[in-house]
């Protein structure tokens, strides 16, 4: 199927105004201000977007796939998300990790909810590991996970700074980290580690005190959560502007909490000196959002949905934010970070993962490696069990 999209307003993610765009199979093979002319005998699907705007497919680098939480007792498991809530949300490819539970919840569970919704047309990888060391593997080793596993790109969320933690020492990072790094140059892949970091005030210590001691570069060390507390916040920028890229997590926020929403500190970020294109956002979707008093208990549970993500790039519209801005850390940012080539912008050879933003500022049509999944914001590919 050929799928040609006329007059659309294209953020790559920079403006790039009015262009014509050509998809075949999975790819994007033309894109242009002149309109392509086609044999009558093709079979085209075509779509004239009438100046909406174009944006590439979200990357979701952090979410929990097989599902999350665990924390409060068998029952509170979050269920795994299912296709079309990543794909409503304008997310066309996912990261997905283990957290809390990496004993019930495997690595091997994880690489077959992988494999499902790439067969239900999402891109998808993941992380070996999870919470706690030693890391929850499929091999023996994050090494060889990652070296002899397609899906799997890096390790995480290992966490730190957290009561949930197994309260890793610096040797513990700077094995993983050596094994990750190691990993991502004998394979090509992102080679990070990707760190849940909790409410505890050593913050981002441990990543600190592992740049100041070894010769491993910066961009393996990948700490998310960032904007849970203002002062973590600060603490993350720092660390982005000696070369470590940050997530910021589009969890929910109220008014008393010292935390900054994800729009909040994307905003702040950009208007800092520290790389634009060291930071991203993610989702945590799937994840467990327990609330906890000080002695450890849960007092409360919800959890993380993808739909955050669309929802923080319309809140940022709608404060004036630039959408060229803003748009990488959706997309072009975490496909540099994580080693996706194909992913993360909009041009010929690139993977057709396509969003047209509505009035809204949400998504209205959704394409997945060159599918329609979502028209008119309803998913018209679902799951094998929605």
């Amino acid at each position: 199927m050929l799928t040609l999209l006329t007059n659309a307003d294209v953020f790559a993610p920079e403006p790039l105004g009015l262009r014509h765009v050509l998809v075949a199979g999975d790819q994007i093979v033309f894109m242009d201000e002149r309109c392509p002319v086609l044999d009558d005998a093709l079979n085209v699907d075509l779509m004239d977007l009438d100046g909406a705007r174009l944006i590439p497919g979200f990357i979701d680098a952090h979410a929990h796939l097989t599902g999350g939480g665990g924390e409060a007792g068998y029952e509170t498991s979050v269920p795994a998300p299912l296709l079309s809530e990543f794909t409503r949300a304008g997310v066309t490819t996912v990261i997905g990790l283990l957290g809390t539970d990496d004993l019930v919840r495997t690595t091997s569970s994880l690489i077959s909810r992988i494999k499902a919704l790439r067969a239900e047309g999402l891109s998808a990888f993941g992380y070996t590991g999870g919470y706690h060391i030693p890391p929850m593997t499929l091999t023996g080793t994050v090494r060889s996970d990652i070296v002899h596993i397609e899906e799997l790109i890096g390790v995480g969320e290992l966490a730190i700074s957290d009561h949930r933690s197994s309260q890793p020492t610096l040797q513990d990072v700077l094995r993983l980290a050596s094994e990750a790094h190691v990993a991502g140059l004998m394979t090509g892949k992102a080679g990070v580690v990707h760190f849940h970091v909790g409410d505890g005030v050593r913050g981002l210590e441990l990543i600190r005190e592992a740049l100041d001691v070894s010769e491993l570069p910066p961009r393996v060390y990948y700490p998310t959560h960032v904007n849970r507390r203002k002062a973590l916040f600060e603490e993350a920028c720092d660390l982005a502007r000696s070369g470590c890229s940050i997530d910021i997590t589009a969890f929910p926020k109220s008014e008393e909490e010292d935390t900054y929403s994800a729009d909040e500190a994307l905003s702040r970020y950009l208007d800092t000196d520290c790389p634009v294109e060291g930071v991203t956002i993610s989702s945590d979707g799937g994840g467990c959002l327990p609330v906890f008093d000080k002695q450890g208990n849960p007092v409360s549970l919800d959890y993380a949905r993808a739909s955050a993500l669309s929802e923080t790039l319309r809140s940022l519209i709608k404060q004036g934010s630039d959408l060229g801005a803003v748009l990488p850390a959706f997309t072009s940012n975490v496909a540099r970070i994580l080693r996706l080539s194909h992913k993360g912008s909009i041009a010929p050879g690139m993977d057709a993962d396509l969003v047209v933003l509505g009035e809204d500022h949400l998504p209205e049509h959704v394409m997945a490696r060159g599918r329609w999944h979502v028209k008119n914001k309803q998913p018209i590919v679902r799951g094998t069990f929605e």
